[in-house]
């Protein structure tokens, strides 16, 4: 209870040009943020090719090329008929 008695104390203590100087410096740290959106959101983007640079085409296509491999081989795995299996390869020798 003492813990918010001293809090209620606190919240007593601050004066109109504590509350004015508050506002004014968010108004002016959202503003700042406002005005330099792109400049910061360049730098995030950044950042992050630093950290996980984007594949290559080549890369893209290979990794795709292997998960629709893997997924044909999971659909002809599940499937236990010998038709759809072969149909299967058929579709996956296409592509």
């Amino acid at each position: 209870m003492s813990t918010l008695m001293t809090a209620a104390q606190n919240l007593t203590q601050f004066s109109l040009g504590d509350a004015l100087q508050f506002v004014l410096v968010a108004m002016l740290a959202v503003g700042l943020i406002v005005l330099f959106k792109p400049l910061l959101r360049g730098l995030a983007l950044a950042a992050l090719l630093l950290v996980k640079p984007k594949l290559s085409k080549e890369q893209r296509l290979q990794r795709r090329q292997m998960r629709d491999a893997a997924l044909l081989n999971g659909l002809i795995n599940a499937d236990g008929t010998p038709s759809n299996a072969a149909e299967l390869r058929a579709l996956a020798s296409r592509g």
